[in-house]
């Protein structure tokens, strides 16, 4: 027989207060509810691009978890899931600095068409380096999905495709979105003051 946790638990069907309001350390942007709708809208979006197609969606890890996982349930054509991480590193040869980007696993995009997810842009540099590299790699198409835009730290004009929110605020967490690992289980997304 399972023991229940010591402690009061909310009643069926309700969520723990802390979970469904900012504290005092955030500032509320979008509500869970914004989020939803606004997911729905960019899914209906992509279902008409992609009609008769097969889509294979690239998440980007680790903002785009949350986004990745609530916008493919509303696509209706055949879709296929990769996750890649990027690893960056930085040197300085020569006097030089510079910066090396690879992403961890190689996807074979030949012939695909590629959707990549992401949970933020923000310089774009970090995107841009994995879009060009799928269209190298001789994709049918690459596209883009991101749950938040940055409009005043962009460095490369990489395409947006799919936006779910433009923002000027820094430091957002929320909704796969965390600052040291924290935040990240939010379901709504908040500046953090």
């Amino acid at each position: 027989m399972r023991r229940q946790p010591s402690g009061r638990r909310p009643p069926h069907g309700r969520r723990d207060r802390s979970l469904s309001k900012p504290d005092d350390k955030l500032r509320l942007l979008h509500t869970e509810q914004d989020i939803r709708r606004r997911v729905r809208e960019l899914a209906r979006e992509i279902n008409r691009d992609y009609a008769g197609k097969t889509l294979h969606v690239v998440g980007i890890l680790d903002k785009s978890f949350l986004f990745v996982a609530d916008l493919v349930r509303h696509l209706t054509m055949p879709v296929l899931f990769h996750f890649v991480k990027p690893e960056i590193k930085d040197s300085s040869g020569d006097g030089y600095p510079s910066r090396v980007i690879t992403f961890v696993p190689r996807i074979e995009a030949a012939n695909k068409d590629i959707l990549l997810v992401d949970g933020i842009l923000q310089s774009g540099l970090t995107l841009d380096h994995l879009y060009r590299h799928f269209l190298a790699l001789k994709a049918a198409s690459v596209r883009t999905a991101l749950l938040l835009e940055k409009i005043y730290e962009r460095k490369v004009d990489v395409p947006t495709d799919y936006v779910g929110f433009k923002t000027k605020a820094k430091y957002l967490v929320g909704y796969g979105l965390g600052y040291e690992d924290r935040y990240r289980n939010l379901p709504f997304i908040a500046q953090l003051n």
